[in-house]
């Protein structure tokens, strides 16, 4: 069947209607009601909650206490400990002296300022130093003497000596031990010391 053209035309008219009146009234629509929203909330909350909280951690602890000679010219070393109980704690440190730095110490010292047979001497006072000066034929220096007077008197000394049957004199304390005529080595310091020329 055939549409006259007058009907078709007709509601092709009639179908852009409907849409140009559904936008206009959408766009109305949206122009002149708002939406609203809202919203109403009410809360009530009650919590009851007994807890134990128990905390194990150690004690505190004792600290020993650093002792260092940052100086290399001291002859100490320290020494530090520390003990912790439950209750106390207690830490404590010291220092011990180093014996054999310091004859070396001073030995080097004595060398450095020109007395060569007082720094043999000095060190003569360690037994592993004086054995080895004697092994070697060269006897620690003693009361100014070197060499083989020196060797004598330490030979006397070690050799065990019979009791003195005569009574020893007290001795005199008014008089000087060193004199220049009593001091038989060629130091310099030493005779300028006692007065010597």
């Amino acid at each position: 069947m055939l549409v006259p053209k007058e009907k078709q035309m007709f509601s092709k008219n009639k179908f852009w209607a409907g849409i140009f009146l559904s936008a206009i009234t959408t766009i109305v629509a949206a122009q002149t009601d708002p939406i609203i929203t809202q919203s109403t909330s009410t809360s009530t909350s009650t919590t009851n909650a007994n807890s134990e909280t128990t905390v194990k951690s150690p004690p505190p602890t004792a600290v020993a206490p650093s002792i260092s000679s940052m100086n290399s010219d001291l002859c100490a070393v320290g020494v530090s400990g520390a003990a912790q109980t439950q209750i106390l704690g207690i830490a404590i440190g010291t220092t011990f002296v180093d014996k054999n730095c310091e004859r070396l110490k001073l030995s080097k010292s004595l060398y450095d300022m020109g007395m060569k047979v007082a720094a043999v001497a000095t060190l003569c006072g360690d037994e592993r130093v004086f054995e080895a000066m004697m092994n070697a034929g060269t006897p620690c220096p003693v009361e100014g003497k070197i060499g083989a007077e020196a060797k004598t008197i330490w030979e006397e000394r070690r050799s065990p000596r019979k009791p003195e049957t005569k009574p020893v004199a007290a001795a005199d304390t008014t008089k000087d031990k060193w004199t220049c005529e009593s001091y038989a080595g060629d130091d310099p310091l030493v005779r300028q010391r006692l007065g010597c020329r």
